[in-house]
């Protein structure tokens, strides 16, 4: 017997029949004898309805009022998916984040899970009853609802898991694992059957969507085994058909690279003949933080007098208007020429393989070379190489290094 949560997305329970198809997986596992608990996003598209019919209301609205609003997609979810296990004859109930209670901090919209008490669940679980537990949401000291952001429902399965002491979470999704790329870009993609916590970290961050990058980051701070698998197949968790999210001790080969992975969500901005003064860095990067602008990629040239110098960083998108307008409000780059690009596009590759392996950056580098491919600026980690490309060039990158790294499904 094993103690499982089990998460379904919105596109796994976007309907009444997705509804029922999940509850069938659910008293599938419960059939073998595990103990079962459940978390559940809303239906496809409802949490973009309620976001939109706030907005409506006020673009600057209450977002105490916003997280009351965007968390009932959940709860109606959650007693739909109880009532379906009831009709199957399978012990269910729902479970709302205050009910449990899942205790967040007060930061609105994007909350952060503080503690989680388990004794009434873990009591309802020996019992052989099935808790489904509205994902996405938790509630403050305060007393009010709060929501975990934008795929919160996986942070929230993982979280229930780490504090069940469950031996697996399974997130079913629409998508059948985590493949070494976009299989929409290379159809001869190849699905991983294990992969590290530090690898999908990274893939999460750098552009791969299958899991969202606090949930791949709670697993792994917790030691939570974590399985990607689709909810359109017939086979259940308990059958391993999906991607198995582990510690990296327990995955005996370990790859050199493996997955590709990009973002087009990418600007570039270049700040040009900076006075190479002590501080300069802390003023710009630190006005940059008080918007909420996350910087990635940081590179700085000094000249050859030494007196000047030239620091050019990446940036999401769509915080490429507010940070243009604070660069300018800084007395230190008065004189500064900024330039800006929002057309480029970061490509990585991934493996914990490159820690004991040399030539990784070389073949990246020639892949990109003999494609004719200008890099713009590099970013590496210990198991991680990322560059910045001309956004145009983004599907050749990624087919010439899925290419060079001998990624492709094994005939």
């Amino acid at each position: 017997m094993a103690r499982l949560v089990m998460k379904f997305g919105g596109t796994s329970v976007a309907g009444i029949p997705e509804i029922e198809r999940a509850a069938q997986k659910v008293a599938a596992e419960v059939a073998r004898g595990n103990q079962v608990a459940v978390a559940v996003s809303a239906m496809a598209g409802v949490t973009n309805q309620y976001v939109e019919y706030c907005r409506a209301i006020s673009p600057l609205h209450d977002a105490r009022e916003y997280d009351a609003v965007v968390a009932s997609g959940e709860n109606v979810t959650a007693g739909l998916m109880a009532l379906a296990l009831q009709k199957i004859g399978v012990s269910a109930r729902s479970w709302q984040g205050w009910q449990i209670p899942i205790m967040t901090n007060e930061i609105h919209g994007k909350a952060r899970i503080e503690s989680i008490d388990v004794e009434e669940l873990d009591k309802r679980l020996s019992a052989n009853e099935v808790a489904v537990v509205a994902g996405f949401q938790g509630v403050t000291p305060r007393n009010r609802i709060s929501t975990l952001g934008r795929g919160g429902s996986d942070t929230t399965a993982v979280a229930l898991a780490a504090a069940l002491k469950a031996d697996r979470c399974d997130i079913y999704t629409d998508v059948n694992g985590v493949y070494t790329t976009d299989p929409r870009i290379v159809p001869e993609a190849r699905k991983l059957s294990k992969v590290s916590h530090e690898e999908m970290l990274e893939m999460a961050s750098l552009g791969a969507k299958v899991l969202m990058t606090r949930s791949v980051e709670m697993a792994m701070k917790m030691n939570v085994p974590v399985q990607v698998l689709s909810s359109f197949e017939d086979a259940i968790g308990s059958d391993f058909p999906g991607t198995l999210v582990l510690r990296e001790d327990e995955i005996l080969e370990q790859h050199v690279v493996n997955g590709v992975t990009y973002s087009r969500n990418e600007a570039k901005v270049t700040l040009l003949s900076v006075p190479d003064v002590p501080g300069i860095a802390a003023k710009v990067f630190g006005s940059l933080s008080v918007g909420h602008i996350n910087v990635d990629m940081i590179v700085q040239n000094i000249s050859a007098d030494g007196k000047r110098t030239d620091v050019t960083f990446t940036l999401g998108r769509n915080d490429l208007p507010q940070a243009l307008e604070t660069l300018k409000k800084i007395p230190e780059l008065d004189g500064c020429e900024i330039r800006s690009d929002d057309k480029v596009a970061k490509v990585s590759v991934v493996g914990i393989g490159m820690q004991s392996h040399a030539g990784v950056a070389q073949t990246m580098f020639q892949a990109l070379a003999e494609k004719s491919i200008n890099i713009q600026v590099i970013s590496t980690s210990e198991i991680k190489i990322s560059v910045l490309i001309d956004e145009s060039y983004t599907e050749l990158a990624i087919r010439a290094l899925h290419s060079a790294y001998n990624l492709a499904e094994k005939a």
